[in-house]
């Protein structure tokens, strides 16, 4: 074996509550990062151009969650496939991976991207964008669409990195994007210095800016680096598009991205029951939403963490680490979750008050949700770190149906009932209900189910 790959991280070997936390760290870091790039652009945006700005932007971000959900659960399937190859010490089938996934990633980007950049007019009109707003979204979206290679490259190498037991490189690249698209935004917003003033598309650009930048250079460094991983001159032939790993790609992908997707459906399902009782009950629950996304990013970091922890073990065949990986990423998420819970609690007008008015009846709405739901959280992280280890085997399609009997089966209906009946308060008890009912769900499927006997491909290699 080279240097490079003796060299290589690995999950199978050592304290596993010391690697995991050391390995969701940078994970936490770069969602928590991420949040704050959105919201610091969104102001930049909001300060420089205003709110028809605003809403232009609001409306291509639908169209680009709704991509990065698909390619976020396609590169999950990645790192799971790569996890396991590494766990058995396939490293050449590991590399196949790599190979046809970097083919499949650029193809996909390039054909997204060209659908965007001439269609972007379309999509928009279908999503019945405002007309005041229109002509700053079709600018807006076509960059962005532009940028799509980039994203995609990036998420893939991610998943590369994550596969092989490195979270800590892509957290570094992801800081350096983060800090030239905050910078960038505003001096192409208003044509600041040197630079032009080029209005929304000035946001857009230093996006584009900044992740091209950052996959470039990310690149760079893993070749000077010789990381084990990369494709040589010698590997030019695993270029190519095998369709069993790509057929394991989006079978395995996509119900992943799915659940994200979920998500989303049933908090706009829920958006507009709370907007029916007036603008402060919408603007409350905005802000709550605001707070309750840091407060999952735990639980989504460990989530992620344990996936490619128990992706590697599973392909060494070590199941007595795995059922450990399970169980101390359920105690990591209680006692994050839980920390991050009480902080709120105990400053929880506080909070809510950086984002609304200080005399307005929305502030006592939020604080009474935050009241309510908060704490249903760490079910929630109880729910996706138990779903993350059963995904690392191959079996993905028992934590969406869960997910999709739990929000729309459970928590939707159950919230406009109570909230048709009793009122926009008690709205929030179909959080804990739900939450409760996906963690139950997903532990019993865990502890009974036949989750352990799901291959990605012919156990996990391909030919």
């Amino acid at each position: 074996m080279s240097k490079s790959q003796a060299g290589k991280p690995t999950l199978t070997e050592g304290p596993i509550a010391k690697t995991l936390f050391l390995f969701s760290l940078p994970i936490l870091l770069g969602n928590v990062l991420q949040s704050l790039n959105g919201s610091i652009n969104s102001i930049w945006i909001g300060k420089f151009l205003g709110e028809q700005a605003l809403a232009a932007t609001s409306n291509a971000n639908i169209i680009m969650f709704l991509l990065i959900s698909g390619i976020f659960g396609i590169a999950m399937a990645a790192v799971i496939l790569i996890g396991q190859n590494l766990g058995a010490k396939k490293v050449d089938e590991a590399k196949k991976v790599v190979g046809t996934s970097a083919v499949f990633f650029m193809v996909l980007s390039i054909i997204v991207g060209c659908i965007g950049v001439f269609f972007s007019p379309h999509i928009l009109s279908w999503m019945n964008t405002p007309p005041d707003a229109f002509e700053l979204a079709v600018s807006y979206t076509r960059i962005m669409f532009a940028g799509i290679p980039f994203i995609f490259g990036y998420n893939l190498v991610m998943a590369v990195l994550r596969g092989s037991g490195d979270a800590k490189t892509p957290f570094y690249f992801l800081l350096l994007s983060a800090c030239l698209d905050i910078i960038l935004n505003p001096l192409l917003i208003e044509g600041i210095g040197p630079f032009p003033r080029m209005g929304i598309s000035g946001s857009a650009t230093a996006t584009f800016i900044s992740q091209l930048v950052s996959f470039v250079l990310l690149l760079v460094y893993l070749y000077r680096k010789k990381y084990f991983l990369r494709i040589t001159k010698t590997d030019f032939h695993l270029l190519t598009l095998n369709w069993t790993i790509i057929r394991s790609l989006i079978q395995k992908g996509l119900p992943m991205g799915l659940n994200m997707i979920v998500v989303s459906v049933s908090n706009l399902i829920l958006i507009h029951l709370v907007n029916s009782f007036g603008s402060e009950a919408s603007a409350a629950f905005g802000v709550a939403t605001q707070i309750s996304s840091y407060v999952q990013m735990p639980a989504m970091a460990i989530g992620g963490a344990v996936t490619s922890m128990a992706a590697q073990n599973i392909g060494a065949g070590n199941w007595h680490r795995v059922n450990r990986i399970t169980w101390i990423g359920v105690a990591f998420n209680v006692v994050l979750t839980g920390l991050l819970v009480i902080c709120i609690h105990f400053f929880n007008r506080e909070a809510v008050s950086l984002f609304l008015p200080p005399n307005g009846k929305a502030i006592d709405l939020g604080v009474h949700i935050n009241n309510v739901t908060l704490w249903s959280f760490i079910l929630f992280g109880i729910f996706n770190v138990v779903a993350g280890v059963v995904r690392s085997s191959g079996a993905v399609i028992v934590p969406l149906v869960v997910s999709f009997i739990a929000l729309l089966f459970v928590r939707n209906p159950i919230a406009y009932l109570l909230g048709y009946n009793y009122g926009f308060d008690s709205i929030w008890w179909s959080f804990p209900i739900s939450f409760f009912i996906a963690a139950a769900l997903n532990i019993i499927y865990y502890r009974f189910g036949n989750w352990k006997k799901a291959r990605m491909v012919s156990a996990a290699g391909a030919s």
